[in-house]
């Protein structure tokens, strides 16, 4: 089996794990903790800033059959497992790039009705939302003004300026913002250690950089320099591998 890349395998699966959007996450377990979840979230920000990471980790504390609050998603419980596996009936993920017409919306909302299959709420995450035809957005806006009990809607994307002021409207609001190049580097710094690598702080620094606040791009960039785990890896590596300039 090939080996997984670094920025799936050290994807966040807890709340505790996600760095560098503390607003929003404290945020989100408190209406966990309350039971004030809203049926309709909009997250919105640069790519690789924990936008759908963030959304998934909501549907799954949504589901989690962990008791306490504080604890959930507890990552053991069926429900959260069965999230973490990518098997969760009751997790809908759509691609608005791939899905952009109405009958697409029309499919999604003669579905929605049925009662969730496995969990108590059916989460559907819409990726970069705005590349739906305005039709779509018609057939999604009254999906939101009207939404069964059960469903939990979870927009993400990258261009807020595309999404109608009639769909904003309906959802609550979170703007993601990009990672400094210290958290970038302290999450680097984590994953070399957890991994057996070595590599020189102002390596990891370099590799911020060129990530240019993005997470997973910066992970992505990790995983293309490790070539040999046993050897360190350097700033001068990393200018050679990346073919850039210095940028220390």
């Amino acid at each position: 089996m090939p080996e997984q890349a670094l920025y799936l395998k050290w994807r966040p699966t807890t709340f505790e794990d996600v760095v560098g959007q503390e607003h929003i996450t404290r945020t989100l377990r408190n209406a966990l903790k309350t039971q004030r979840v809203r049926h309709a979230y909009l997250f919105s920000g640069p790519r690789g800033t924990g936008k759908t990471t963030s959304a998934r980790l909501l549907a799954k504390a949504l589901n989690c059959l962990h008791p306490d609050p504080d604890v959930r998603p507890c990552n053991e419980c069926s429900a959260c497992v069965a999230v973490n596996e990518g098997r969760f009936l009751d997790l809908i993920e759509i691609d608005a790039a791939t899905h952009t017409g109405v009958d697409d919306v029309r499919d999604l909302r003669d579905k929605i009705a049925f009662a969730p299959g496995e969990g108590t709420y059916k989460v559907y995450i819409i990726d970069e939302v705005h590349r739906f035809t305005g039709n779509a957005f018609d057939a999604l806006l009254k999906t939101l003004e009207e939404p069964p009990d059960h469903a939990v809607f979870v927009l993400a994307t990258t261009e807020i300026d595309k999404v109608p002021a009639t769909i904003k409207s309906r959802c609550l609001q979170f703007e993601f913002r990009r990672f400094t190049v210290r958290e970038v580097a302290d999450r680097l710094d984590k994953i070399i250690s957890a991994e057996g690598l070595k590599a020189e702080r102002a390596a990891l620094e370099m590799i911020a950089r060129q990530g240019t606040g993005s997470m997973r791009d910066s992970i992505s960039l990790l995983d293309q320099i490790v070539t040999d785990p046993e050897a360190l890896i350097t700033a001068s590596l990393v200018q050679h591998v990346l073919g850039t300039a210095n940028l220390i």
